[in-house]
């Protein structure tokens, strides 16, 4: 793990131990008497597991002290005496008014000596559950019950000054026990929640986990594939359809801003397997600050009919103090936040859970008329009807940050802090006294690099992962010493990746002609989005390569942005940082993948189109039957080297500053055969579309049908990743069709580091030759006879 973890607050264990007290009755001097108050000093000075052991065998002394001295004391001239009551001996010689009175003193005395018996065990086991965790290591740490309270305790409970007891006990959650957790996620902005919580959870966890999301279409998308991406040992991922599960809830009138999917973890004992006992329910808007084990933990402490762990409400709500004629549901006391649970299922399917909060639900429905804090109200409303569900956690297993909440009497310390809870629709702009320290931990999850959560749980079995087995088989069957290894294993390296980063809302036309640009780009190119907004009206799908870090400040960046909060048709796609190379043929594959129109255009980032391209291409899909053949629409490629240009609002004010000079053809200057085979003087006068051939290193841009190949990966960084995706074109007899009336510019911009790598390193030229060499003989073997020109045409160029 990073040195940055000692930077991250790790909450502190606290202890609630209250010294025992004795039980010793004034004046007795007997063996037994000086046995408990032995007993009594023993509880109420425990301070290490020595003086544990020393009061764990006194108790099991007393037993035996106060039976021998019973024994010893039923002997009369070498004979037992009887303890049976007098009336079953009437006519025993030697029963006598005062050996009654003895054998009754005796009784009364044995039935002390056990009711006392019994309370130093109750005392010594509130004692036990009180003792903080013992840490044993890193990789062998157990987790002991946690402090907190059973009952209904003030809110301050959970803060009593620890001290440094640590009598010993039994572990409760064993190193490789599995911990489940249930997130409700639904939409796209859940998800980047969903991301920053798991986030904070691998960082201190240290036990498999296995979650359960409840999502969504759009968010079960989105984070199959994260954590398909991701690939973090130890971690199992199931998913549950939540829309499946809305006429479930869709009957409860409910005004809380997170809709109908507020109400979902109402259902959750129908919604999991039957076979999952427990399982800790989270909010998606929670950052935790500790192992989630030491919560799992306190399961062990549930007793009796108690199913459900919560943290009383840190907020007036309930109280219905709020403003005038506010009138909450009804709540025990502040009620509890739902923000965090822990449910024990099997318990709450037994005692009919769905029937229960149904019938408590309509009951309450018919005065309430709607629910406002969605699932809160009526697991409170369930709650004040019954109690006894109820084991109340420690207020800092969910300090709650909305305004107007109790939280500061939660902590102390940084160290008393377990889980955040950002329980406000203002999130992060809350008000609390501490609420900048809050939001550096929460921002600290938030771009921490996600590449470094992948650890492996030493000497934990885990479950078979046929991609991460094949990875690995790939990567085993490459030659380290080959002075290309690095190329070659970019092919198989694995980028963590999150499919729209933002809302995305688009319907395609309905008459099958709709096209989508598609490009991709790093953080230096970010300022061309809002000019391709202006230029191109239709749906976008953009893959973008950027740290965790660099993701936030390109969210920050679109959300400031006007232009780019005014499109909902452009999907952006995170393809986090991996590696040393740019993998540029990876990016227009994921932006490919996730077009949703019949027809791409195949862009890059630093081209403006023409205005109206996206309506000119529309018509040429039809008017070339793109539907019914293959075929590749070339939109001619220009340049300026001007960063302030005056764009040519049609072909022919282009021409006349072709003619100027202020534009020129595509790589005129350094690369002319990679768009020479458009024939630019045969565009001037077309006014109708052309055919051209397929030349050696032709790289135009390209309107494509969606099913089109992909490109090929082993080209990262400068260099043939365009040229070799034209080649499958070409191979699979694409024709390519030039559009008279259609352009598309190039604007100026800092060399990337990629190009300057390529003309600065010579073992990167060479490594790109072998790269060509080896794809060319892959396309002999795939094509057959018809693929051989590509050689020939390779070396007469």
């Amino acid at each position: 793990m990073p040195s940055s973890r000692a930077s991250l607050p790790v909450a502190g264990q606290r202890n609630y131990y209250e010294g025992g007290r004795g039980l010793h009755a004034p004046g007795r001097e007997t063996a037994l008497g000086l046995g408990i108050a032995t007993s009594e000093r023993m509880l109420g000075i425990c301070r290490g597991r020595r003086k544990f052991l020393a009061a764990l065998l006194t108790l099991l002394c007393i037993p035996a002290i106060t039976w021998l001295y019973l024994f010893a004391g039923s002997f009369e001239d070498g004979k037992p005496v009887s303890l049976s009551p007098p009336e079953s001996q009437p006519h025993s010689p030697r029963y006598t008014a005062s050996s009654q009175r003895e054998r009754e003193s005796l009784e009364v005395r044995v039935r002390e000596v056990e009711e006392e018996n019994r309370a130093l065990r109750r005392q010594l086991s509130l004692a036990q559950g009180r003792a903080p965790a013992h840490r044993r290591g890193n990789h062998s740490r157990t987790y002991s019950m946690e402090e907190g309270t059973g009952d209904s305790e003030s809110l301050r409970a959970g803060i009593v000054a620890g001290n440094s007891s640590e009598c010993g006990q039994q572990p409760v959650v064993e190193k490789c026990e599995t911990i489940h957790v249930a997130i409700v996620c639904a939409g796209y902005n859940a998800s980047r929640d969903v991301v920053t919580l798991v986030k904070s959870v691998l960082f201190h966890r240290r036990n498999p986990l296995h979650l359960h999301l409840i999502a969504d279409s759009i968010a079960e998308q989105i984070l199959a594939m994260l954590f398909r991406t991701w690939m973090v040992p130890a971690v199992r991922v199931d998913f549950y359809n939540a829309d499946e599960l809305k006429s479930e809830v869709s009957w409860i009138p409910n005004k809380h801003y997170s809709g109908i999917y507020g109400l979902m973890k109402l259902v959750l004992t129908k919604t999991l397997p039957a076979n999952l006992e427990r399982v800790i329910v989270l909010d998606t808007d929670i950052t935790f600050a500790t192992d989630i084990a030491e919560l799992w933990a306190v399961f062990h402490k549930f007793k009796g009919q108690q199913v459900l762990g919560l943290v009383e409400n840190q907020s007036d709500w309930y109280l219905g103090n709020l403003w005038k004629n506010h009138r909450p549901w009804p709540a025990l006391g502040r009620g509890y936040n739902t923000g965090v649970i822990l449910l024990l299922l099997d318990k709450l399917r037994k005692m009919k859970w769905e029937q229960m909060w149904r019938l408590t639900a309509e009951r309450e429905l018919m005065g309430m008329l709607s629910t406002s804090l969605a699932d809160q109200d009526i697991f409170n409303a369930v709650i004040k009807q019954n109690p006894f569900l109820v084991y109340q956690l420690p207020c800092f297993w969910n300090v709650q940050l909305s305004d107007h909440t109790r939280s500061e009497q939660c902590y102390r310390d940084v160290s008393d802090l377990k889980v955040i809870h950002w329980n406000s629709p203002k999130k992060l702009r809350v008000k609390n006294k501490h609420v900048e320290f809050f939001r550096n931990l929460y921002l600290t999850f938030l771009e921490y690099d996600g590449n470094l959560l992948r650890r492996e749980l030493f000497g934990c079995p885990s479950e078979a992962d046929v991609n991460s087995e094949n990875l690995q088989k790939q990567l085993s069957e490459l030659d380290e010493d080959d002075l290309c290894y690095e190329f070659r294993r970019e092919r198989f390296t694995v980028h963590r990746t999150h499919l729209y980063f933002l809302h995305y809302e688009y319907e395609p036309a309905s008459d099958n002609t709709d096209v989508t640009l598609v490009a991709q780009l790093s953080m230096d190119r970010l300022q061309m989005l809002e000019a391709i907004c202006k230029h191109w009206e239709g749906p976008i799908s953009l893959a973008l390569y950027l740290s965790d870090a660099e993701a936030q400040q390109f969210l920050r960046y679109a959300q400031g942005s006007e232009v780019l909060m005014s499109r909902h048709n452009v999907a952006y796609h995170i393809v986090y940082k991996e590696g040393q190379f740019y993998p540029v043929n990876l990016l227009r594959n994921v932006a490919m993948k996730h077009v949703g129109t019949p027809y791409m255009f195949l862009s890059d980032i630093d081209f403006l189109p023409m205005y109206g391209l996206y309506e000119y291409l529309r018509k040429s899909v039809i008017q070339l039957d793109l539907a019914n053949t293959k075929k590749a629409m070339i939109v001619p490629a220009f340049e300026t080297l001007r960063y302030r240009l005056s764009f040519p609002k049609s072909k022919a004010e282009l021409l006349s500053m072709l003619d100027m000079g202020t534009l020129f053809t595509f790589r005129y200057h350094v690369w002319t055969k990679g768009h020479a085979p458009t024939n630019f003087a045969k565009w001037r006068t077309a006014t109708t579309p052309y055919r051209v051939e397929w030349e050696a290193d032709f790289e135009p841009y390209v309107v494509v049908r969606r099913d089109c190949p992909e490109y090929d990966r082993r080209f990262v960084g400068f260099g043939w990743n365009k040229v070799a995706h034209i080649m499958e074109l070409d191979a699979q007899e694409y024709e390519f069709i030039v559009l008279p009336n259609a352009y598309m510019i190039h604007m100026p911009h800092a060399p990337s580091f990629d190009i300057t790598k390529f003309r600065s390193n010579k073992q990167y030229r060479i490594c790109l030759k072998t790269l060509k060499e080896e794809f060319q003989q892959d396309m002999s073997r795939r094509y057959g006879f018809a693929a051989l020109k590509y050689l020939t045409a390779e070396n007469n160029s």
